[in-house]
């Protein structure tokens, strides 16, 4: 089929019109994107890239304009779309210091301000929380709560037994002096570039990605090859598999030639088994660095940053990032970006990529945030003294809390069998040394989804309310944001004397690395 001249439109032109035809903001990166996985053919060659507007259309049409029915017919008429957000780009669900660290199974900040800020609407039709309330998360996660009650001029607490979440959701609600932050992180890049000239790694790694740069513009052409592999001309399974093994005597040649150690002598603890030997003494000696920081605000804040660049170091290939199934030491087929991948030698490219962006998400956060008080406490939200543990923590602000009490919770409690949560983060409380309560978490996935899992989660959340209700004004408004299945919040508000009075249902468009399908959570209230 011959193209007509006006049925193709250059990368500028693609955004201009793909913003006025879906009515949000489409950049050129995200046209772009779509040319480079394979979602629409490249026409053209380099400088005058065009696509066809038939494609753009076809392709909008099947993801995004019959999605909304198409969720629908799934997951029940009742779904209130408005609460999907799909308006907002990743940039905006994830803004400032809410994407410091990765953390499975927060919600986006904007669903908070929706339920905290002033507004009213044809579903919210009365405000709950205002300017100096006083905000509860008994089950703090990564903060997300806490941080969108600052920006909305409010105080939080948060609780939570997990003492890595805690850091997390304190470091992003804590002030810090930006200068001694960089001041410190130039000094251990620095030291860090030293420790690694001392070795082969940098000049290995020079030479295995040149070989593989080689490699994959051969078999796996950008975009050629993912526009072919997204009409089915190829099996990626067993071409994937081919090239893999094709490529594998080029990676053993280069270890051996580079004596490179691929995994350590012993796989006793999680650093142990989902490290390489080089990329494990970086770790450790960038820990030994930070161990020497003298502000505390600084050391936590440079800690949290070590973590972040260990989880993208795990011995794991990019499509299993999330959900770890074994090491990798060699290199494979990737699924996710569509040719031979290496797994990491060097901590170097990810620990400089997160040190200058936690620098500008904390200085982004730092315009925008309020003279609130917001703490996270490592505690049982079953049996906690709120107020009591509190004034260990900040007289003052546990003096405004027994004397204002707290307005109401907006938190999500975990889901019940889905997520162990200290595990998702073993690598941190073995670098930390952090004590795990793995005992105290609620509805974890080690304990599964049978009938003796969901009646003890039933108790627990029961516990958490029944404790956390003593801390609470009288008029007090609760939200919960659950995908609740099996039917328990019923259960659980009658147990209680409590009653569900209203509940949102809303999509849950953007999740983890794999799922994609029709999701839905309800925010109980």
């Amino acid at each position: 089929m011959i193209l007509l001249k006006e049925e193709l439109l250059n990368i500028k032109e693609a955004s201009v019109w793909a913003t006025e035809y879906l009515g949000k903001t489409v950049t050129a990166s995200n046209i772009s994107y779509l040319i480079q996985y394979g979602r629409v053919r490249k026409i053209g060659d380099n400088g005058m890239t065009q696509v066809s507007k038939q494609e753009l259309i076809n392709y909008y049409k099947s993801y995004n304009g019959n999605r909304e029915v198409l969720w629908k017919n799934q997951l029940g008429k009742d779904l209130n779309w408005a609460l999907s957000f799909d308006q907002y780009k990743e940039a905006e669900t994830t803004k400032h210091v809410h994407r410091l660290h990765p953390y499975k199974g927060k919600f986006i900040p904007q669903l908070v301000e929706y339920f905290l800020d002033s507004h009213t609407d044809n579903f919210k039709k009365q405000v709950y929380f205002k300017k100096g309330s006083i905000v509860l998360d008994p089950f703090c996660g990564s903060g997300t709560t806490m941080v969108q009650a600052n920006e909305l001029g409010m105080h939080s607490i948060g609780i939570d037994v997990s003492a890595f979440n805690a850091l997390i959701g304190n470091c992003k609600i804590m002030k810090y002096d930006l200068i001694d932050v960089q001041t410190e992180i130039s000094r251990i890049t620095r030291l860090l570039k030293e420790f690694i000239a001392n070795s082969y790694i940098l000049e290995f790694e020079e030479n295995l990605l040149q070989a593989l740069y080689d490699f994959n513009n051969k078999y796996f052409p950008v975009p050629d090859y993912k526009y072919k592999l997204n009409r089915g001309e190829i099996n990626e399974d067993k071409y994937g598999a081919e090239k893999e093994k094709e490529f594998l005597p080029i990676f053993n040649k280069l270890v051996k030639e580079y004596n490179i150690k691929i995994r350590q002598d012993k796989a006793d603890t999680f650093l142990d088994k989902w490290y390489s030997q080089n990329i494990r003494d970086e770790i450790q000696f960038v820990f030994d660095e930070i161990k020497k920081i003298k502000r505390i605000n600084t050391q936590k804040i440079i800690s949290i940053i070590l973590s972040r660049t260990i989880r993208s170091c795990r011995a794991t290939t990019h499509a299993d990032l999330a959900t770890l199934i074994e090491p990798i030491t060699a290199t494979y087929y990737c699924s996710k970006h569509g040719k031979v991948c290496k797994p990491l030698f060097s901590i170097l490219k990810w620990w400089e990529t997160y040190t200058k962006d936690t620098i500008k998400r904390l200085s982004q956060f730092d315009r925008l945030r309020t003279q609130t008080f917001q703490y996270c406490l490592t505690d049982d939200s079953r049996t906690i003294d709120i107020f009591g543990e509190l004034e260990k923590r900040n007289a003052t602000f546990a003096e405004l809390a027994r004397r204002q009490k707290i307005k109401g919770i907006f938190s999500s409690p975990p889901y019940v069998g889905l997520i162990d949560y200290h595990e998702q983060h073993a690598y941190a409380y073995d670098l930390l040394d952090f004590k795990r309560q793995d005992e105290l978490e609620i509805g974890t996935l080690s304990k599964g989804q049978g009938r003796e899992a969901k009646d003890g989660y039933i108790q627990g959340i029961a516990e958490v309310l029944n404790n956390c209700k003593k801390y609470l004004v009288d008029d007090y408004d609760i939200f919960f944001v659950a995908n609740d299945k099996y039917n328990m919040y019923p259960t659980i508000a009658k147990n209680l004397g409590m009653q569900i009075v209203d509940q949102f249902k809303r999509p849950v468009l953007n999740r983890t690395e794999k799922d994609k399908g029709a999701y839905s959570e309800i925010i109980f209230q």
